[in-house]
């Protein structure tokens, strides 16, 4: 592919990721959404909320004219942006959210487009840098839950979805 812009690349790469999630959590049966590998590690069903949550609140702020993250405390500016989707439970409920989430945020980060992505902000830790490596950031968070999910796959003596993609080489 081709791309016409660092957004554009940079969106790719997320949708990979959120599709990637979203193999793993399939595999994972919706009775076993409550395991959780220790009693203060979030459950199989909290890390897909988490995650919903998180992204919400990286669109949400990342396509804003104001983008600040400091403008609430932190678990209240998750709940701002993630609304709803924090008492979503079943599975299937979880899988057609982090798909139209996936959507919904590849769309609002197009409607902002690229020069909006590249105007400076101020991060968490107070430091400037860009929308769009705040959303690398938020890429990268994804992909070390995404991590979690394969532990927990294979403690549940599931083999993960890319460990089994590379095993039958497609």
């Amino acid at each position: 592919m081709e791309y016409r812009s660092l957004l554009e690349e940079a969106l790719e790469s997320w949708e990979g990721v959120r599709e990637g999630l979203i193999a793993e959590l399939e595999l994972v049966p919706a009775e076993k959404y409550d395991f959780r590998p220790a009693p203060e590690a979030k459950s199989v069903g909290e890390l897909a909320v988490h995650l919903l949550e998180s992204g919400a609140m990286m669109v949400g702020e990342l396509t804003r004219a104001d983008t600040h993250f400091k403008r609430l405390p932190f678990p209240e500016l998750m709940a701002h942006h993630a609304g709803a989707l924090s008492r979503l439970t079943g599975k299937e409920e979880l899988m057609a959210a982090l798909e139209r989430e996936l959507d919904r945020g590849l769309e609002a980060f197009a409607a902002v487009g690229e020069l909006h992505m590249l105007q400076l902000i101020e991060r968490f830790d107070g430091k400037k840098g860009t929308r769009l490596a705040w959303l690398q950031h938020g890429i990268d968070h994804e992909t070390y839950h995404r991590g979690q999910v394969t532990v927990y796959e294979r403690l549940l003596g599931l083999e993960p979805a890319l460990t089994r993609q590379i095993r039958q080489g497609s």
